[in-house]
């Protein structure tokens, strides 16, 4: 291929097959560690962050990243820039993050907590997955640390959630609504997709995955008991009971409030409104007021045109 049809290859594939990663990283309160891994995120300028959203109680930080991916005369996938931005990522967290000094309201596994992989434009979510799985195998080789894998990045399609229940992800280890320090095995019940089966208790665990787009939507609610925000939060997931394809969690957000934190899984078959009215609903039932949600990060279309 010469390079004038390489370049129209490539530009093309620029603008219709496009991966979108969002990497969820357990720090938001050391400037200077954030300001090292936004470096690293933009050495590339072909990978584009879109969005970033720091919640310093929850010491959680997301990048949203997106980049093209090329395919070769079959159809597969070959290239992305998002591959070796997203390990640049990962290296700048672990040499400045440490999962022992760490603390703050919102359960997490490690300092690269999770990695998700979304198709865009016309990119399905074959080309997500190769790219998830090509990541996730460098991490747990380069790293030496522990990487599962979910969604359509692995061959039964496993639930992050279910993963999570079972390494006690859920379980706070502080003042009954905080995650600090150490708190999974060291020896996991069992053996990752990828690295050791041993933790370094400095990085922890990472999951990653790849699967369609979801709604990331949280509503704050004016609630100081945890028993009461979690038995909301529980009522409105599907797993509680709820709303079809909503995973929820109750999260504190400060002295005297707490958010609802909701995935929405088809925001299409059940939007952000149906659970607003939800949690207002369960909220009043409580005696509790109710704030608008929020959403977390833009929406694909909007992502695209960024």
């Amino acid at each position: 291929m010469d390079f004038e049809s390489s370049c129209k290859n490539k530009k093309n594939a620029n603008e219709s097959m496009l991966i979108c990663c969002m990497l969820f990283i357990s720090e938001a309160r050391n400037r200077a560690a954030l300001d090292l891994i936004e470096r690293a995120a933009r050495i590339d300028p072909e990978s584009v962050i879109v969005n970033k959203f720091e919640v310093r109680v929850y010491n959680r930080n997301r990048f949203t990243i997106v980049s093209y991916v090329v395919a070769d005369s079959t159809g597969s996938p070959i290239y992305s820039p998002l591959h070796q931005t997203v390990l640049a990522i990962v290296e700048a967290a672990y040499g400045a993050i440490n999962l022992e000094l760490h603390s703050g309201a919102h359960p997490r596994l490690g300092v690269v907590d999770d990695i998700a992989f979304h198709p865009l434009a016309e990119a399905s979510l074959d080309e997500a997955a190769w790219l998830a799985k090509a990541v996730a195998a460098d991490i747990g080789s380069r790293f030496q640390v522990p990487v599962f894998l979910y969604a359509a990045a692995h061959p039964t399609g496993r639930a992050p959630d279910t993963i999570r229940r079972e390494l006690g992800y859920y379980r706070p280890n502080f003042m009954g609504s905080q995650w600090a320090g150490w708190n999974i095995p060291e020896i996991l019940p069992e053996n990752p997709d990828h690295g050791p089966t041993h933790v370094s208790r400095t990085r922890g665990i990472t999951l990653i995955g790849a699967r369609s787009w979801v709604t990331l939507y949280n509503i704050p609610i004016m609630c100081t008991d945890v028993s009461t925000a979690r038995r909301i939060a529980r009522m409105v997931s599907a797993r509680g009971g709820g709303l079809p394809t909503v995973q929820s969690l109750a999260l504190f957000h400060g002295d005297d409030s707490a958010e609802i934190a909701c995935m929405l899984l088809e925001p299409n078959r059940i939007g952000p409104d149906r659970v607003q009215a939800q949690v207002e609903m369960l909220a009043a039932q409580e005696g509790l007021d109710v704030e608008k949600g929020y959403f977390t990060d833009l929406s694909p279309d909007f992502g695209l045109e960024k």
